[in-house]
């Protein structure tokens, strides 16, 4: 798998997300991009080339305080536009799985029904408003946002998004259980729900992932503009 395959997934799980929220961004050859301000933890746009210029994302999107942009090639400079990197990363890959246990007393779950997703984002993201993750999310046959539940809480879960041959994994959470059960778990239902396809996502700190049988495969960055 090449990191541009990943970071096309990347791009169309935050195309997604964004529709929910009534905005619509823009493939175009080398970037993503919205032409208005992304939803939170979102970015403005992603590149999907190492040939991709800080033109092709910056004349693209509103680039006013809070931007930011996801190069996913770690190839650009942005700081004379006056980001700064927020952040630092490597995209990750693993072949497809066979089914793979997790902790025997989690209970995992395909979200369903907007009562349940909601809690499942205040597990996600404690301390948040809610409202970011919509329920329209939960209709797309691409999609699975996955939940495990340990004595009926809901203490892990993930998200799984398709786009040509690969399943995207991200927003892997633990809170309440081992950071390798929410791994284990999510790669279970990954071999169930989306059988033969090979996984792809990105961590900031690769060694859990890494003990499930991804590898890293190139680094990337986020910028922001304060």
């Amino acid at each position: 798998m090449s990191v541009i395959e990943a970071a096309r997934n990347n791009a169309e799980w935050c195309e997604a997300v964004c529709r929910t929220h009534g905005i619509t961004g823009v493939f175009g050859p080398r970037a993503w991009t919205s032409p208005v301000r992304t939803p939170l933890y979102y970015p403005d746009a992603v590149t999907l080339s190492p040939e991709a210029t800080a033109g092709d994302v910056l004349d693209a999107v509103d680039q006013g305080p809070g931007a930011s942009v996801k190069d996913s090639f770690a190839t650009l400079d942005l700081r004379p536009a006056g980001f700064e990197v927020l952040f630092e990363a490597q995209w990750i890959h693993r072949p497809a799985p066979d089914r793979e246990t997790g902790h025997a007393e989690v209970v995992w779950e395909v979200v369903r029904d907007p009562a349940t997703l909601a809690a499942w984002e205040r597990a996600c993201f404690p301390g948040e408003d809610g409202g970011l993750f919509r329920p329209e999310l939960l209709i797309r046959p691409d999609l699975a946002v996955l939940a495990g539940r340990l004595g009926g809480e809901l203490v892990c879960g993930s998200v799984l998004n398709l786009s040509g041959r690969v399943a995207g994994v991200s927003n892997v959470f633990a809170h309440g259980c081992p950071e390798d059960t929410a791994w284990a778990g999510t790669i279970a239902l990954a071999a169930e729900l989306f059988p033969g396809r090979a996984l792809a996502g990105y961590e900031g700190d690769v060694t859990a992932a890494v003990r499930h049988g991804f590898a890293p495969i190139g680094p990337l960055r986020v910028w922001l503009k304060a």
